[in-house]
């Protein structure tokens, strides 16, 4: 007795071990998974973090004003090493910026000074813009000297063998083999010049000394024979006598835009230099002031206007009535009159100087006031942002100031992100996602809401698709079909699961939208006919003779529509192109657009509603099933006891008893819906557009993510909001989730008492 009694205490220590074994795993386990998603959100916020950071200014060097003169451009070289400025007696002056120990450099020590013209000869002085890297200096005698501050890099060894070191030399280059160009035949001087340049051609607008307005177009020409380039100068003197303000030219030679009081005087150019007027704007008004400056944006589509009383506007070009138009778009306000505008070389971002001393960045497209203040307290008077937008040397009186700049995602903003953005040559604010061109002037457009239209727009086709096939065939299996047939049709079902999405995504792009396309009246007529033949079946069907109907009335009578679908989708297949010779004129496609103004992509909605319905019918039909099947039977037999037919007793009973169940399924294929990726992927065109039309395709997060981000550059702004992207379709999941738990928990505690 003692003996079984020691066996009894033995088994029950091991079951004792053994349950706590397994609560506290599936404790660990549970943690575990709560731990990896807040891992995932953390990173995400992590990486998604630095692109809302604002403007940093960390100073590197301080040191006195290189060389005498008023400063009337400065600038730096790619790697901010060497600095230059060119002053108002026509000198050109480079110095170190930041040391170089190996070489006896120190910031601010003179490298190089060059005599470009003398000082009783410049009347006026013109730079292009940043990318171009050239200035020209008008004289008295109308002629333009052309120039440009150039560097060689080389790594000279140290003695000793130590590594070499990089060691960046400076230098002037006088184009035009350093001769001087004639821009007014009448030699009279250039009070004011503007200058652009290709590689084609050079222009030249400038107002003489008598108040006329002059333009010069110099044509590259090149000999067939020795390769030899010449300018061929084309001169046009302009009926324009009021006061010149500013001037401006778009590098591409084709405009010219002169500022006159409150008027802006738009010139076109031909591609043989001839000049014509264009359209005359009206720049002030209450809201900005008198216009006293123009500088265009980097891109050369936007033209910045600076106005009196520190507002900033930009205008380009708008498609309309009358052609393309120039037009009032957004505006800045900064911290007093703007005495300096600088643009960067490749980026929508501007600097601005004031009467205050006060530094102030924006950023055009993303309406980000990125910076307003004075850094480190100083008051400037000028300001270079280097090549690559991450140094900036100011001038504060006779010191010269470098500083680091942390700009790096001046393009992305809330407003950028969520709201429409007015971008160049677009006729209309829009959402508009864009990442990337084949131009170093494109502007990248990263609206986020076009992906995530065109997410729930595929997840909603296929959920249309799947929930009315999988909800329907969940309550038929649990509770009509016959035992037997279920262990067959539901593990066929589940299967179907197993498929990899890839293959639908391969089968729906290849197969499947090519099919609709050209069977399009056959696949509407399938839409229309087969619920019409199901029914008509049925009632057929009630009107055999009540022995034939009882022989199979165990569920197996779903099995005489086999014949019936197979049959009548053969049939709607058939006459697809009867029907769309009779309805359609024989082109389909062309009565949708033509007649409808519908567009039709082969890839479209209808092809993801279908595929992806597919992949989410089998996750909806289990928990479904499950849940209707596990309503205990003494419910429903309760409630036929008590006289209820079979369908009241599913309406009234069983589905309220399963509705957390069926809930949750909805929710589920839900979220697998949203998060699809490889269907969506390859069974749209990935056009990230907004239009229900279900002719039409779409581009959704997660394919957005699988199509970019191998593509993207690690840090970039792309990058990074790509990586935000991913957080946004994180949130959706989480946010269905939690409704779905919500409402299955209302459901339970609503009709867990029946």
């Amino acid at each position: 007795m003692s003996s079984d009694s020691a066996q009894q205490l033995a088994a029950n220590r091991s079951r004792l071990i053994k349950d706590k074994l397994a609560k506290y795993g599936v404790t660990l386990g549970g943690t575990m998974v709560l731990v990896a998603l807040l891992l995932i959100f953390f990173y995400l916020l992590y990486v998604v973090e630095p692109i809302f950071r604002s403007v940093e200014l960390d100073p590197q060097q301080q040191f006195d004003l290189p060389g005498k003169g008023q400063t009337l451009v400065m600038g730096m070289e790619e790697q901010s090493e060497v600095g230059y400025r060119f002053t108002d007696s026509g000198e050109m002056i480079f110095f170190a910026t930041q040391p170089k120990k190996a070489f006896d450099r120190e910031p601010g020590d003179i490298l190089l000074e060059e005599q470009v013209v003398g000082a009783d000869e410049m009347v006026s002085f013109a730079k292009t813009l940043p990318v171009n890297h050239q200035y020209a200096v008008g004289t008295k005698d109308g002629k333009a000297w052309l120039f440009t501050p150039t560097f060689d890099v080389s790594f000279p060894g140290k003695a000793g063998g130590t590594e070499p070191k990089r060691l960046i030399e400076p230098k002037l280059t006088r184009l035009n083999d350093g001769k001087p160009l004639l821009i007014d035949q009448q030699h009279r001087a250039l009070t004011k010049l503007a200058y652009e340049t290709n590689d084609k051609a050079k222009l030249f607008v400038a107002q003489t000394a008598d108040g006329k307005l002059i333009s010069t177009f110099f044509e590259t020409r090149s000999n067939f024979l020795t390769g030899v380039k010449t300018l061929v100068p084309h001169y046009n003197a302009l009926t324009f006598e009021k006061p010149v303000d500013d001037l401006a030219i778009r590098p591409d030679l084709r405009q010219f835009m002169v500022l006159s009081g409150n008027q802006l005087q738009v010139f076109d150019v031909s591609i043989s230099g001839q000049v014509t007027q264009g359209q005359r704007v009206d720049l002030k008004s209450k809201l900005l002031g008198k216009p006293e400056r123009l500088q265009l944006l980097a891109g050369a589509s936007s033209l910045l206007v600076a106005h009196k009383g520190g507002k900033v506007s930009q205008w380009f070009e708008v498609a309309g009535d009358q052609g393309r138009e120039y037009q009032f778009i957004r505006s800045f306000k900064t911290a007093g009159e703007i005495k300096d505008i600088v643009v960067e070389y490749y980026r929508r971002t501007f600097y601005t100087v004031s009467d205050t001393g006060a530094l102030d960045i924006f950023h055009t497209t993303s309406e980000a006031d990125l910076y307003h203040d004075k850094p480190e307290g100083l008051s400037l008077s000028k300001v270079s942002v280097g090549p690559r937008a991450n140094m900036l040397l100011t001038q504060s009186g006779d010191q010269l100031h470098l500083f680091r700049l942390h700009n790096e995602h001046p393009e992305v903003s809330w407003s950028g992100l969520w709201h429409k953005v007015w971008y160049e040559g677009y006729p209309e604010p829009t959402y508009t996602w864009q990442s990337t061109s084949g131009s170093d002037d494109f502007e990248p457009k990263f609206s986020l809401v076009p992906i995530s239209f065109g997410t729930i727009k595929a997840a909603a086709y296929a959920m249309l698709f799947a929930v009315p096939i999988g909800l329907a065939a969940a309550v038929y299996t649990a509770y009509f079909m016959s035992p037997s047939i279920r262990k067959v049709v539901k593990p066929t079902v589940e299967i179907m699961e197993a498929l990899p999405t890839v293959i639908l995504g391969f089968l729906a792009g290849l197969w499947l939208a090519p099919l609709i396309e050209e069977y399009l009246p056959g696949i509407i007529a399938v839409l229309i006919l087969l619920p019409a033949a199901i029914i008509g079946s049925a009632a057929i069907w009630s009107q055999f003779p009540e022995r034939i109907r009882t022989k199979i009335n165990d569920g197996r009578v779903s099995l005489l529509l086999i014949p019936v679908v197979v049959l009548v989708g053969w049939a709607s297949f058939a006459m697809s192109p009867w029907l769309e010779h009779v309805l359609f004129d024989g082109n389909v496609r062309g009565y949708l657009t033509n007649e409808l103004g519908i567009n039709y992509d082969q890839r479209n909605s209808l092809v993801v509603g279908i595929a992806m319905g597919f992949a989410v019918i089998p996750t909806i039909f289990s928990i479904a099933e499950d849940a209707i099947f596990s309503v205990p039977k003494h419910l429903s037999n309760g409630s036929l006891a008590l006289g209820a037919t079979p369908w009241q007793t599913l309406m009234r009973v069983v589905l309220l008893t399963a509705s957390p169940g069926i809930f949750s399924a909805v929710m589920m294929g839900l979220g697998r819906a949203v998060g699809e990726t490889m269907i969506v992927l390859m069974a749209t065109g990935n056009t990230p557009i907004m239009d229900w039309n279900i002719f039409e395709g779409m581009r959704t997060l997660s394919a957005n993510i699988a199509v970019e981000m191998p593509e993207s550059e690690v840090g970039s702004s792309h990058y990074r909001i790509l990586f935000l992207a991913a957080f946004v379709l994180f949130i959706f999941t989480f946010i269905f989730n939690t409704v779905a738990e919500f409402v299955r928990q209302r459901l339970r505690d609503k009709y867990s008492s029946m």
